[in-house]
């Protein structure tokens, strides 16, 4: 996903065709949660405008995340649509605006997308996902020192360590 600032300025105003199939398999080494990454599909285009080159790109893939439960497999669909903006590192920011989160420098001829969209992509992983009801319904809910509790359960529920106390105070 590398495009050269030559090839951009050559066409001229006219928009630059994306449409690439690519991996981002060192996602899984970035963020510890990531179990597996499919092919991701980037459709969009290019433009180079007075030294700035604006990408618009549609960003699709799936990431497998653990359900916060169970810890099941759960593929998480990502569809972005993202603007990435480019700026030489070296020259004034006359008509840009340096506070946009999605302006990049860079120095040279060629710019890289790829590290953009990875940091696009690891930026929508929830901080919890859940496994389908079918797969929830099939989870053990209790096991070797655990149990699943409801609001209801645990209201009524006193604690063991309090219990000697709850009868000092029983009216006879």
């Amino acid at each position: 996903m590398k495009w050269s600032v030559r090839q951009l300025k050559a066409a001229r105003g006219e928009p630059i065709s994306i449409d690439e199939v690519i991996s981002l398999e060192e996602l899984k080494e970035a963020h510890p949660e990531i179990r597996d990454v499919t092919p991701f599909h980037v459709k969009g285009k290019g433009e180079y405008a007075r030294s700035l080159i604006i990408f618009s790109l549609h960003i699709k893939g799936t990431l497998v995340l653990p359900c916060a439960r169970t810890l099941a497999d759960v593929h998480y669909p990502i569809d972005l649509h993202v603007t990435e903006k480019f700026y030489p590192k070296d020259e004034r920011l006359a008509h840009v605006d340096e506070d946009d989160e999605d302006l990049h420098y860079y120095e040279g001829d060629i710019i890289d997308l790829l590290p953009a969209i990875r940091e696009r992509v690891l930026l929508e992983i929830p901080m919890q996902v859940y496994a389908s009801r079918e797969v929830l319904e099939r989870a053990p809910t209790s096991g070797e020192g655990w149990k699943i509790v409801t609001e209801e359960e645990k209201r009524d529920q006193i604690d063991p360590r309090l219990a000697d106390l709850a009868k000092f105070f029983e009216k006879e």
